[in-house]
């Protein structure tokens, strides 16, 4: 289950990197980036849940725990966030959204790396 789980939230890594850093580059929220934004959600999800199950004492209230809660938070309402703005075709919006993605891609990247941290200084 661990292999599966690592294959899960790195596969989180790699969409939500290139979701959030092909919008920059593009300058514009396109549908592939709110397709990619949901699919990081989804494999952080499904990674995190394997991991808490692995856990002896599910979720722990640590700075990874919390940090992890928040970031999946937030990945959720950036992907909601993310369509409301390419449903209503808001040129605006579509152009500065980017500088939003990049705040929940640094956040979530603290519980990124010390889950992996953690995860080598502990024995499962």
């Amino acid at each position: 289950m661990l292999i599966t789980a690592v294959i899960f939230i790195t596969s989180a890594l790699i969409f939500y990197t290139v979701g959030v850093w092909s919008e920059k580059i593009q300058k514009i929220l396109k549908p592939w980036h709110v397709i990619v934004f949901w699919l990081g959600l989804v494999c952080d999800t499904v990674g995190t849940t394997l991991m808490g199950r692995m856990a002896s004492s599910g979720f722990i209230f640590s700075f990874h725990g919390i940090t992890g809660t928040i970031a999946i938070l937030l990945m959720l309402f950036h992907a909601i966030w993310a369509t409301v703005v390419l449903v209503k075709k808001n040129e605006d919006m579509m152009a500065k959204f980017h500088k939003f993605s990049i705040v929940v891609w640094v956040i979530w990247l603290i519980p990124y790396i010390s889950g992996m941290i953690y995860g080598m200084t502990t024995e499962l």
